[in-house]
């Protein structure tokens, strides 16, 4: 199975990045380096991430990275990468949601 990243994932890699390095190129670079180490564990067991409740959608899943939650869609032939998003956040308090973009 493949991996693919929606171009909103990829900003949210970004400004994650961006943040941290505020503080530390080098923490902000490990950090990203264990978020892609997460996803591609996704590869091997797509189904090791939890639904997420607020989907309502089986085949949209997360595993949790510290505070970041990323969150992906399960297809027969790929892993959608939907978004990276921090605990704290209320998805349901966004207007839409990362899996009705794609």
């Amino acid at each position: 199975m493949k991996i693919e990243w929606t171009r909103p994932a990829l900003l949210d890699l970004e400004s994650i990045r961006d943040y941290i390095r505020r503080d530390s190129e080098y923490y902000a670079d490990r950090f990203i380096e264990k978020i892609i180490e997460a996803v591609e564990s996704i590869k091997k067991f797509p189904k090791m991430g939890r639904a997420v409740p607020e989907a309502e959608e089986e085949s949209i899943r997360e595993v949790l990275l510290h505070n970041y939650r990323i969150i992906y869609r399960v297809e027969s032939d790929r892993i959608l990468v939907l978004t990276i998003i921090h605990a704290a956040r209320d998805l349901n308090q966004r207007r839409t949601k990362p899996w009705d973009v794609v």
